[in-house]
C-alpha cells in the first residue's frame, strides 16, 4: 500500500453515496498531527481513511501544522471547532498547553482524544499508547544493546535523539529507557539531544554527537525523523559499522539505510492501525458505544481503559535486514 500524500486540511470523504456531498447523519472527526509531511503521520491517515470506509458516514479531516510547535496546533484545533466537528483525535506537541483549546472543544460537544503523544487528563477522554510505554522504552535500550554488539564490543557509549523538549510521548519513551538501562551495565548513556522532528536539524545534532562523542556507538532516535536523519549522518560521516542508528522509525524510509549497513535494526507498530485504531474510538465515543473501562478499536480489537481513560494498542516489532524490504512496501 503506497503512502498518500495529504494536503493540509484535506477532506477524506468516505461511505458518501456521493463524493463530496455530506449526509445528516456523518460523523466528522478531525484527525490532528504533530506536523505535515512527516510519513508516519501519512500512513496513519490512511488508517483513519480504511476506518472511515468501514464504518460509513464518516468524514476525517485530516490536518495539523506546518511545524512541530503547540501553537500551530492550537490554531488548528480552533479551526475545528469552528468547523463544529463532532471529533478531535490529536497527537500532541505539547502535554499541557493544548488543554485550555481542548477543553473548549469538550464544552462544545467535541469528543477528544489523544494518541500518539498525549495531552493532560483534562484535556482528553481517552489516550491512545501505540503500545505500552514501559515496553516501548525496554525495546529502545535492547535495540541499543543490539547495536553496541553489533560493532564488535561488548560495551559502548549510547546517545538519544529526540523530538522536541516536550514532545509527551518522547519524554515518556526517555524516561522508560532510563528505568531499564541499570539492567545494561554494558551501556553509558552520554547525552541526549533535540532535533525538533526536523531533518536538518536532527542531522546536525547527530554531526554533534558524532564529534562530541568519538567512542560513541549507538544512536537511538525513537522519532521517525530523527533516525533517518541520524542515518544517513553516520552514512556520510563514513562511520558505518562504527556506529549503529537505531530507536522507531518507518519501514519505507529506512530500507535503504538497513541496505547501507547504517541501521542494524530498529522498531515500530503499524501507524495505518494507529490511525484506524484512533479513528473507530473516537466514531464509538460520539456514538456513546464505550464504558469507563472499554472501547472497540475494529479489527485492532478493544482499547482496555486505565483509571485515567489511557489504553495500549499493541506491541513494537523488530525490523532488521530479514523483513524490513517487505514491510516497506506498506507502509
Amino acid at each position: 500500500m503506497a503512502l498518500k500524500k495529504i494536503l493540509a486540511s484535506a477532506i477524506v470523504a468516505t461511505g458518501l453515496a456521493t463524493a463530496g456531498v455530506a449526509q445528516a447523519d456523518d460523523v466528522r472527526i478531525g484527525l490532528v498531527v504533530k506536523a505535515l509531511g512527516i510519513g508516519f503521520f501519512e500512513a496513519a491517515a490512511e488508517g483513519a481513511e480504511e476506518a472511515a470506509k468501514e464504518l460509513g458516514g464518516v468524514e476525517v479531516i485530516y490536518t495539523g501544522p506546518t511545524t512541530t510547535t503547540a501553537e500551530g496546533q492550537i490554531e488548528v484545533i480552533n479551526s475545528l471547532i469552528a468547523q463544529r466537528v463532532d471529533a478531535i483525535a490529536v497527537s500532541a506537541n505539547d502535554t499541557d498547553a493544548l488543554v485550555p483549546t481542548l477543553k473548549k472543544a469538550q464544552q462544545r460537544g467535541i469528543k477528544v482524544i489523544s494518541w500518539d503523544s498525549g495531552v493532560a487528563v483534562e484535556g482528553r477522554s481517552v489516550h491512545l499508547n501505540p503500545s505500552s510505554n514501559a515496553l516501548i522504552g525496554e525495546m529502545n535500550i535492547k535495540l541499543a544493546d543490539e547495536a553496541v554488539k553489533a560493532t564488535g564490543s561488548s560495551n559502548g557509549q549510547i546517545a538519544i535523539l529526540s523530538a522536541t523538549p516536550t514532545s509527551t510521548n518522547q519524554n515518556i519513551w526517555i524516561e522508560e529507557m532510563k528505568k531499564v538501562l541499570p539492567n545494561y551495565s554494558n551501556l553509558e548513556l552520554v547525552t541526549t539531544v533535540y532535533g525538533d522532528d526536523l531533518a536538518d536539524k536532527s542531522y546536525r545534532e547527530t554531526q554533534g554527537l558524532l564529534k562530541s562523542y568519538p567512542n560513541l556507538k549507538a544512536i537511538v532516535a525513537p522519532t521517525s525523523v530523527g533516525i533517518v536523519a541520524a542515518a544517513q549522518a553516520v552514512q556520510d560521516a563514513g562511520k558505518i559499522g562504527q556506529v549503529f542508528v537505531t530507536g522507531l522509525g518507518l519501514p519505507s524510509e529506512l530500507a535503504g539505510h538497513v541496505d547501507s549497513g547504517a541501521v542494524k535494526s530498529f522498531a515500530i507498530w503499524n501507524p495505518i492501525d494507529l490511525g484506524y485504531a484512533a479513528t473507530m474510538i473516537s466514531y464509538n465515543l460520539v456514538k456513546g458505544n464505550a464504558t469507563a473501562t472499554e472501547v472497540s478499536m475494529g479489527r485492532m480489537g478493544s482499547a482496555m481503559l486505565d483509571s485515567d481513560g489511557s489504553a495500549a494498542m499493541a506491541e513494537p516489532f523488530i525490523y532488521n535486514a530479514s523483513n524490513v524490504k517487505e514491510f516497506a512496501e506498506i507502509f
